[in-house]
């Protein structure tokens, strides 16, 4: 039990506080016991809101920044396709021109490092599918190699 004196209007009291059990409480003035029935306060309510989905991120003329995976690749084609999610740095190559298996096609920042995206096999670029600046979630074609 706790006890505390108080000084009312001159008067000292020593009361003491025991247990509180369903809302009251054992109280003891001055040697007389009590039970104190306390005050229930209700629960403040909290509203949940559900947060909103941000909009992707567009480009000039309105389109949709981000890349999808390609579901397979382009027809007579080897892609080749981001090993992670990121952000096109740079794109080192243009339709048409003869690349090697170890050239790096595209530079592509994930988690705030460089990766360079080698061509993977020897041939020609067919397609470009990624514009510089664009946002490719994995497995999105950067370019296909005929």
């Amino acid at each position: 039990m706790k006890e505390y004196k108080y000084k009312i209007n001159g008067n000292v009291y020593k009361v003491g506080i025991g247990d509180i059990d369903n809302g009251i409480a054992e109280v003891e003035v001055n040697g007389t016991p009590y039970k104190v029935e306390l005050e229930k306060k209700d629960a403040p309510t909290v509203k949940v809101t559900a947060p909103k989905a941000a909009a992707a991120p567009r480009t000039a003329s309105g389109e949709k920044v981000i890349a999808k995976p390609a579901p397979k690749a382009a027809a007579g084609g080897t892609p080749v396709k981001a090993p992670l999610p990121g952000v096109v740095l740079d794109i080192n190559v243009t339709v048409g021109q003869e690349v090697k298996a170890a050239d790096t096609v595209v530079t592509l920042e994930a988690m705030k490092m460089e990766n360079s995206i080698k061509a993977g096999v020897d041939g020609k670029i067919a397609s470009v599918s990624v514009a510089k600046g664009d946002s490719v979630l994995e497995g999105a074609v950067l370019v296909t190699i005929a």
